[in-house]
């Protein structure tokens, strides 16, 4: 094992990956349920959610892996999340009829104690601090 993926999984890292995949689970849960009984009343929103799913996933897998690739593939995907939380959370407060139903990323992620907003800027930093 490298010490790249070491310093990466170690300590509050063990954590972050915990939180990540409590989020992969949540949120694949979720939009699997939308999708499946309610896509005609909120199709944007439910396929929102099923996106933010996939990306909690390669976050996950990524940040647990740790080595150099999938540091790399992590940094992008929390991006990724980031900019969603940001541009679903603002479109959700400034135009709610296009969010019929929540998102997780909805309200910033309010319906998750705001975890969605603050989960990325965690990981950015831990990934900025293990190098």
């Amino acid at each position: 094992m490298s010490d790249l993926a070491e310093r990466t999984r170690s300590g509050p890292g063990r954590l972050l990956i915990a939180v990540y995949a409590v989020f992969a689970l949540a949120a694949t849960a979720r939009s699997a349920l939308q999708l499946g009984t309610r896509f005609t009343q909120a199709p944007l929103a439910y396929l929102l959610s099923a996106f933010a799913a996939a990306v909690y996933i390669v976050a996950t897998v990524c940040l647990a892996r740790g080595n150099r690739t999938s540091r790399r593939i992590a940094t992008v995907s929390i991006l990724v999340e980031l900019v969603g939380v940001l541009v679903v959370g603002t479109l959700s407060l400034a135009a709610p009829d296009l969010f019929p139903d929540a998102t997780v990323w909805s309200d910033y992620g309010q319906g998750y104690v705001y975890i969605p907003a603050v989960l990325p800027l965690l990981g950015l930093w831990w990934l900025r601090s293990t190098r």
